[in-house]
């Protein structure tokens, strides 16, 4: 009976957390955008999430690849301390990376949070699922008072059940979401006047910013259906400071257009990690996110997407390694903080190799 009651009790939030499908107006409005055809989102190029053979070679690499999938010693966390601090200009831009690809922008006197993931597997469920590589550097009911909370798609380490819930309790900022997304913040509870709904290209001033979903090449699901809601990056711009979050991507060209239309970018946050072979147009190499930060016209370059959950068959500091190796011969400014370490983005900490001595 007990064991009977700690199962139900570990699965109890598994058909709340697959979400909804999007229905009524907000069904409406999907099927009406360029991105949708037929049943399903898609990206601006033909694109595949799994290239062919690629299944025995991933399990082979997995099996006998002698990746160090798991650091050493423990991941150095650090307490980002208050945010913005009193003494700080009002212009500062800094970012607070806190693991995987969540993190805090303080942008002109205002707090971002991007793609929050605090709960301790990426799943559906409690019992099974990646598991976190070391715990959230501050507990999510000590974030400061945020002004809003972007989501790049729905995928379980971008999109989380407990997160968001725990968000409803501790602030009131709205989600700005790709369109369908809301319907899975809907059965959450989340109400609709703290749900923004967007379409790529389209724009919304909130809290004395603008932000404008835009393009990524990736693609969506969290049950066995895929696509029925959108993927995307972010444009994050103040009157004078800008910002530009990949989410999950491929290399793709809509990075240059991206720069031509909203840079340059004084930041960028890019997804360097959970790449293969196997998957090459969904998720970049870390030789191509510098590519990509140069097609945007950034400045300094914060790698994001690594170091906390295990969704590839790399060493786990694999992806900043190469990313280091490949700013330095192509004169790429960049910062990779320790999980909970803010970044004056225009006094940032010099690259350390921090990693390397825990690996």
């Amino acid at each position: 009976m007990a064991a009977l009651a700690a199962t139900a009790w570990a699965v109890r939030d598994i058909p709340v957390a697959l979400g909804a499908r999007a229905s009524g107006d907000r069904a409406a409005r999907l099927r009406a955008s360029p991105q949708f055809a037929g049943d399903s989102f898609r990206n601006q190029a033909s694109t595949r999430t799994m290239m062919a053979e690629s299944g025995r070679n991933v399990l082979l690499q997995a099996l006998f690849g002698g990746h160090r999938r798991r650091p050493a010693e423990p991941v150095p966390l650090v307490d980002p301390g208050p945010a913005e601090p009193a003494s700080a200009p009002a212009d500062e831009l800094a970012i607070v990376w806190y693991g995987h690809a969540s993190a805090l922008v303080e942008i002109e006197g205002r707090r971002v949070l991007i793609d929050p993931m605090w709960s301790e597997r990426c799943s559906p469920s409690r019992l099974v699922g990646p598991r976190r590589l070391h715990p959230p550097p501050v507990p999510l009911a000590e974030l400061p008072p945020i002004d809003a909370i972007l989501i790049s798609h729905d995928h379980y380490d971008h999109l989380d059940l407990g997160t968001v819930r725990a968000l409803l309790r501790s602030q009131s900022a709205p989600f700005l979401v790709p369109l369908g997304v809301g319907a899975h913040l809907a059965r959450w509870g989340v109400p609709a006047e703290r749900i923004v709904e967007l379409d790529w290209t389209e724009s919304v001033d909130l809290a004395g910013l603008r932000f404008t979903a835009t393009a990524a090449q990736h693609f969506s699901g969290r049950a066995l259906t895929r696509n029925r809601t959108l993927w995307g990056s972010w444009v994050i711009a103040g009157a004078n400071r800008r910002v530009f979050y990949s989410g999950d991507s491929g290399y793709f060209a809509g990075y240059a257009e991206i720069g031509r239309r909203h840079g340059p970018f004084d930041v960028t946050l890019i997804q360097v990690g959970a790449y293969a072979p196997a998957w090459p147009e969904i998720h970049m190499f870390p030789e191509e996110a510098v590519t990509a930060h140069l097609d945007l016209r950034g400045e300094l370059l914060i790698p994001v997407h690594w170091a906390t959950f295990n969704l590839a068959v790399h060493s786990w500091t694999d992806p900043v390694d190469r990313l280091w190796r490949e700013a330095k011969a192509r004169d790429v400014r960049l910062a990779v903080p320790r999980p909970g370490e803010r970044v004056v983005v225009d006094l940032p900490p010099p690259v350390d190799g921090w990693w390397q001595e825990i690996a």
